[in-house]
């Protein structure tokens, strides 16, 4: 399969053909990717068109709903798994359809924080897209505050994100203390190879303001941390050259993905891909689970009907344990509005979605089994959980949800 590089939207003159840039954004659960490209689209150049490309571990899809729409952005959301391993063959088919439908100037590529970038820049520099696409940089986002965390601290995928990235973005940057800030400015500068750059992103002043970059201290121009990499001295020999280093290490996918990979190729040799997305309907949601690379997932796509009363569904979610990944847009008496939680710390924003609700709740899996396979389920009482959203409907809902298509 194969890509025809960058050529003339409808209507205008044919150029010759430029490789697209593709900038890969990394970073563990919760440290705000799709926040920090949010704040990038708000910086780009206003001749650009961008395509972005969103993976999330869960089914549902939460953070494409969470862009706003804009005609020069173009989002396509890749939910269900990993983009490396468990949808690897579905992304290059969905590289192959954005590029062509979209023709971008520039391409963002956003993995689940549970991916591991090794596995999409094999793909990336493939026979069939290495002339279509000019892989520029990895950029991980580092919460300061996840060093604190052993189990995070020593998860493979975690560590890879961060060696494999050419510039780094200490994020959340306002929640840090001064000591955790330098603490991870200390373990980036010991770590091999050394980061090209590292800067901080954080809002300065409360969550209404804008998010600020810096570097070395001082304020910075976000755009630049993304077209850095365009910016790096050029080998001899003239043409475009990616930031992607010759001393970059030789990292291979983690057995928990390869096993993810083999599984994905095995269903879709046997034709078990899954079936298309219903449609929610009211009183009906489409509920779907999944688990996987030791965290297991809980989705609702709600009919846009269902109206939410929004103390009620705050109040319920920000007491759920504390080490849940939790991502929501829904419907309530006080408009749409977009729900994201990470460590523990919820954000609450109004949202230009209106298609449905939707809801995905991720959790680490307690306990290893053989061979470091998930022992046991946190999210196994989905039921209770269910009844629980449920009540958080306003008093104007009309018909209970059924569970997995139970009768109530």
């Amino acid at each position: 399969m194969s890509v025809a590089s960058r050529g003339a939207r409808s209507g205008d003159a044919p150029t010759s053909p430029v490789p697209v840039p593709v900038h890969l954004i990394t970073g563990f659960l919760g440290t705000g990717k799709s926040s920090f490209i949010q704040a990038l689209v708000a910086a780009k150049p206003a001749d650009e068109h961008w395509a972005i490309l969103v993976n999330e571990f869960g089914q549902v899809g939460i953070d494409q709903a969470l862009f706003a729409g804009r005609e020069d952005v173009s989002v396509k959301g890749l939910p269900g798994g990993c983009l490396c391993c468990q949808l690897a063959f579905v992304l290059q088919a969905g590289l192959v359809s954005l590029i062509h439908q979209t023709r971008p100037d520039r391409l963002i590529i956003e993995p689940s924080g549970l991916g591991h970038p090794a596995g999409l820049i094999d793909v990336l520099r493939s026979e069939g897209l290495a002339s279509a696409l000019a892989f520029e940089e990895v950029i991980t986002l580092l919460d300061p505050r996840a060093l604190d965390d052993t189990r995070t601290r020593e998860h493979g995928t975690f560590q890879d994100q961060l060696t494999l990235a050419g510039g780094v973005v200490l994020s959340k940057r306002d929640l840090a203390s001064d000591q955790q800030l330098a603490a991870a400015h200390e373990f980036l500068a010991g770590m091999w190879p050394r980061k090209r750059w590292v800067g901080e992103l954080g809002r300065a002043d409360g969550e209404s303001q804008p998010p600020q970059a810096r570097m070395a201290g001082q304020k910075v121009a976000l755009i630049d941390w993304l077209l850095s990499a365009e910016r790096a001295p050029q080998r001899q020999g003239g043409g475009h050259v990616s930031a992607v280093r010759e001393d970059q290490p030789e990292i291979s996918m983690p057995a928990a993905h390869r096993a993810a990979r083999d599984r994905a190729h095995l269903a879709q040799a046997s034709d078990e891909s899954p079936a298309p997305g219903m449609m929610p309907l009211p009183g009906a949601p489409v509920i779907e689970q999944a688990e996987g690379l030791e965290h297991a997932s809980l989705g609702w796509r709600i009919a846009a009907s269902e109206v939410f009363d929004l103390d009620q569904l705050t109040q319920w979610l920000d007491g759920l344990p504390r080490e849940w990944r939790i991502k929501g847009v829904f419907h309530t008496q006080d408009g749409w509005r977009s729900y994201n939680r990470a460590n523990g710390r919820a954000e609450l924003a109004p949202s230009s979605w209106r298609e449905d609700s939707r809801l995905e709740l991720i959790a680490p899996l307690d306990g290893q089994g053989q061979e470091g396979m998930v022992a046991a389920l946190p999210l196994e009482d989905s039921r209770q959980l269910n009844a629980a959203l449920l009540a958080c409907r306003s008093d104007g809902a009309a018909r209970p949800f059924n569970f997995f298509g139970e009768l109530s």
